[in-house]
């Protein structure tokens, strides 16, 4: 909204013209997400233990955890806050990509909203039934595939890593491709979130790679010199991504050990969808399994182990997600968020190194 009003005067005053520059603007969402975040942050806490809308820790967590129970939960709400309002005031609103991203956003979050209310006023923190919620998330992420496959022209073709002349095209089998980026990054983010500023420490390391990915795949010059998918109007996301830096960095505020309040599924879930629709859309959908390590091994630990117990009636993990393998090891919770901190840094500095690798 602002970008369209402020913009619209360069012709009358020659400073309005830097708000075409999508640098510009991504610098200021991320600073209007941080201060949504900073402004709104302690009064959306107050309100969330005034209502009562706190954590209930289950009985199949370490029992470390037990210590949490209490906490606020759901502050996600503050994460969609700080993407939303941004976006919609730097990003040009004609473009169709920067609203497929945030309706996929909102719909997963009000999923994942449901899901953690039904989880307070179930006394073992149960939420919505995986019968039931996962074909919910199936049937989002369908339409939503649809809809850049066959109303964007969407570009069918698999894009990896390393390789640049590796590109099979799926035709419309992309659909259920596109669907299962999205619903699988949604799922591997809300398990990741087991611990005080686990999940938002990798998704901010993803945003700003991503925020990197969405300028260049954008602009034709450095598409074609890099030997990326140029993706007309992508460059726009920059600015959602800085949004979802800025909201990522307020909320990690709250959240870091220990933490003040919890996302809940209505922020892990609406994050994973964020990220899972960008990397369909930039045609980076190979490189968000790099970047977003964390979350695959997190996702596969829980995989491996239930095939596991199903097939040989053992265990491979003490306990699944990995997080709690570690904790029942004795780490420190401290000490495990910060090592996969690190490990996603340098996760995402391999996965930018793929520029020059292909």
């Amino acid at each position: 909204m602002l970008y369209h009003l402020l913009y619209s005067l360069h012709e009358l005053f020659s400073f309005f013209n830097v708000f075409r520059y999508i640098t510009f603007r991504t610098i200021y969402s991320i600073l209007t997400a941080l201060l949504i975040s900073f402004i709104i942050g302690p009064w959306l806490i107050k309100k969330l233990k005034t209502f009562q809308i706190q954590q209930v820790v289950r009985e199949d967590v370490p029992a470390r955890h037990m210590v949490k129970n209490g906490t606020p939960t759901m502050g996600g709400s503050l994460i969609l806050g700080g993407i939303l309002i941004p976006t919609l005031f730097w990003s040009d609103l004609t473009n169709p990509y920067v609203w497929i991203v945030l309706l996929t956003t909102l719909a997963f979050g009000i999923l994942g909203f449901f899901d953690d209310h039904k989880k307070l006023r179930d006394k073992k923190g149960i939420g919505i039934r995986a019968r039931y919620k996962f074909p919910i998330q199936v049937a989002i992420g369908l339409v939503v595939s649809f809809i850049l496959f066959t109303q964007v022209d969407h570009d069918s073709r698999l894009i990896f890593p390393f390789f640049k002349k590796v590109m099979p095209d799926l035709g419309y089998w992309y659909i259920l491709f596109g669907m299962f980026v999205i619903v699988g990054t949604a799922n591997a983010v809300n398990l990741t979130d087991g611990l005080d500023g686990l999940a938002i420490g990798p998704v901010l390391i993803a945003s700003a790679t991503f925020m990197l990915f969405c300028y260049l795949a954008g602009n034709f010059k450095f598409a074609t010199y890099l030997q990326i998918p140029f993706v007309k109007g992508s460059g726009e996301l920059t600015i959602l991504c800085g949004a979802l830096v800025g909201s990522g960095l307020g909320f990690l505020w709250f959240n870091t050990y220990p933490a003040q309040v919890f996302m809940g599924d209505v922020g892990s879930l609406s994050l994973g969808a964020a990220l899972g629709t960008i990397a369909v859309i930039t045609k980076q959908e190979f490189l968000l399994v790099i970047v977003g390590g964390i979350f695959v091994m997190e996702a596969l630990s829980v995989i491996i182990q239930v095939i596991s117990y199903q097939v040989r009636k053992k265990r491979v993990f003490r306990m699944a997600p990995l997080h709690h393998h570690f904790e029942l090891k004795g780490w420190a919770e401290p000490k495990i968020i910060v090592r996969f901190w690190i490990i996603g840094i340098i996760l995402g500095l391999i996965a930018i190194s793929t520029l020059k690798l292909r």
